[in-house]
């Protein structure tokens, strides 16, 4: 167990994420200018905001003269490929450079039963191409491609009402349990993205009962913990207490959200309390002591810190190594979006931790919405769009480009 000191201050031991030379070592001078030139118009949030709208109405009506297009910019940038196979060689890439991949199969936001069963069949297949592949422990999976949003909150309201939702709802946890098991059967994690606060309980409750089912002897299930909620430190240690009385490792993963506005704005048009932190601060505090947390209790938490925030990630190295604790082990992983962050993910991959890019594929019709929520997300982000770029420019003047 780590030492129950968990305001400790870390070791001497630095984290450099400054060092661009290893950040970019693996993109060519063509890359690097294509990806300052995406990153400069991503950086313009009008253009985004407008850009987005656009492409999902044109999505939504089956017009797609503009994807090739999107594949050879946006696509290239922040997913691995069309399909597995095809997203085969980024993984072979990135495990040269000493960092795995989370595979997530880009569908969101879908409403029939139909797709809900593909989409499953679709993660049942990486599922089974991961257990092949030393590059890949775990995938991602997002609850509302395999299930309504709409079933989420009739559910989370109270008791359904009518049979068709209970029904729904049954199919629903077969669905994640096939997931779930099939993962453990193969030797792979899965990830279970967090969601909007009005269906979030409904997601939490399956989550815990198949972290409760699958994960006995090793962490196979990873629920997602939102800390820009005011509630979800507390929901963190509630669940550790739950997990060691019910003998099972909690896994978790950390991120800081992606709804603030959406929440915000709901809570104040339905008059109720917003659920999200008053400011960024508080935020970052709960973030680091939910950090502090997991790796104070690394042998009964798998702790994943999904974050882009350099003070996070620096934390957790500099805990790994104040306390002793082996880099590799696998309670112990950091995790940034294909295309962001390279810095610290290569850096970190560099002084030998475990650190995955997260990474999408899938047709582009499919993976657009979640490319286009990405964009808005990242340029909403204040600086966000201006630290990725003011590090290509310096890795390109360290090169004598400018």
């Amino acid at each position: 167990m780590g030492s129950s000191d968990s305001q400790s201050n870390p070791s001497p031991f630095v984290m450099d994420f400054s060092n661009t030379e290893i950040a970019f070592a693996h993109k060519t001078n063509g890359q690097l200018r294509r990806t300052a030139w995406l990153f400069r118009l991503m950086s313009k949030s009008w253009l985004v905001n407008v850009g987005g709208t656009f492409g999902l109405w044109l999505n939504s009506n089956g017009i797609t003269i503009f994807n090739p297009i999107i594949r050879a910019t946006i696509f290239r940038q922040f997913c691995g490929g069309i399909s597995l196979q095809d997203s085969t060689d980024t993984i072979r890439h990135l495990k040269d450079l000493h960092a795995l991949s989370v595979l997530d199969y880009g569908a969101e936001a879908k409403s029939r039963e139909q797709d809900f069963d593909n989409t499953l069949e679709e993660n049942i297949r990486a599922i089974r191409y991961a257990s092949t592949n030393p590059g890949v422990p775990v995938i991602s999976s997002k609850l509302t491609a395999l299930a309504s949003k709409d079933l989420f909150e009739r559910y989370q309201s109270g008791p359904l009402q009518s049979e068709e939702d209970r029904a729904a709802f049954a199919r629903v946890e077969a669905r994640v349990d096939r997931l779930c098991r099939t993962a453990m059967e193969n030797g792979v994690a899965v990830f279970i993205d967090a969601e909007e606060t009005w269906i979030q309980d409904a997601i939490d409750g399956i989550v815990k009962r198949m972290m409760e089912a699958y994960n006995r002897e090793k962490v196979v299930v990873y629920h997602t913990y939102q800390l820009y909620r005011k509630d979800k430190l507390e929901s963190l240690k509630q669940d550790f207490q739950e997990a060691q009385e019910k003998g099972y490792i909690l896994g978790a993963k950390l991120v800081r959200g992606a709804y603030m506005e959406k929440e915000r704005e709901r809570a104040r048009t339905r008059n109720y309390p917003s659920p999200i932190q008053d400011t960024k601060a508080d935020t970052d505090r709960d973030y680091d002591l939910a950090v502090r947390f997991c790796i104070d209790h690394y042998e009964k938490i798998a702790l994943c810190n999904a974050s882009h925030n350099e003070k996070s990630n620096r934390l957790q190295a500099e805990l790994i190594v104040a306390k002793g604790l082996p880099r590799d082990h696998r309670h112990l992983n950091f995790s940034q979006l294909l295309g962001m962050s390279d810095h610290i993910t290569f850096n970190l991959a560099k002084g030998g931790f475990n650190v995955a890019k997260y990474l999408p594929y899938g047709p582009v019709r499919e993976v657009l919405p979640y490319l286009i929520r990405r964009a808005r997300e990242n340029s909403a982000v204040r600086g966000e769009m201006g630290r990725e770029l003011s590090l290509i420019v310096s890795e390109m003047r360290r090169r004598g480009m400018m």
